[in-house]
């Protein structure tokens, strides 16, 4: 865990130390460019340490691979309920592995968007308007503000963004699986968050 924190604050890091030596070099773009440019550098830096996170860290699902099963009916799953019998697993599957985590790296990166692309960007409207150019003490409520607005609606919709529970097709995966597909020939795991 500490060897996949380091990795992750290491590229963030770097990230965005190259990103704030790049932007200013960048002749061609306007000085507003610029600046927006300069904003959005946080963004680069966790989104990227968001997603490389999510692969250090599960890197042992991708290597072994996680669990697969059966998509059954309701009148199955009202069989296993009353016998108490569990579901159980077809095996481990590695595609599935990292279909699970690629999701859950574009959920970390689509969490990260709105919370930190909107605020900067409305911030550098707003700063441009007379009633925070005569308050400049506001920057930084208006900022959190704009921050909290964004964070109670970008969780939940990145959250959203893919299931729990994925089901797809067996022939999707590996060979050895392809017999033991259920309804429709679906087969579901757990994606994790």
């Amino acid at each position: 865990m500490v060897k996949s924190y380091i990795l992750a604050v290491s590229a963030s890091c770097s990230v965005a130390l190259g990103l704030n030596a790049t932007v200013p070099r960048l002749r061609r773009a306007s000085p507003g460019t610029r600046l927006i440019l300069s904003r959005l550098i946080p963004f680069a830096a966790v989104a990227s340490a968001g997603a490389l996170n999510v692969f250090l860290m599960r890197g042992e699902e991708l290597r072994r691979g996680i669990d697969i099963y059966r998509v059954a009916d309701d009148k199955e799953n009202l069989a296993k309920e009353k016998e108490g019998r569990g579901i159980e697993s077809l095996g481990k599957s590695k595609k599935a592995a990292l279909l699970a985590v690629g999701e859950t790296a574009i959920s970390r990166v689509l969490n990260a968007t709105p919370i930190m692309v909107l605020p900067p960007l409305i911030l550098v409207r707003l700063q441009k308007t007379e009633w925070l150019k005569r308050r400049p003490g506001m920057t930084l409520p208006v900022n959190l503000g704009l921050i909290l607005t964004t964070s109670l609606f970008a969780l939940p919709l990145a959250l959203a963004a893919f299931p729990q529970r994925q089901a797809v097709d067996v022939r999707s995966l590996e060979e050895q699986f392809w017999d033991g597909g259920g309804q429709h020939g679906k087969v579901e795991f757990n994606r994790g968050i």
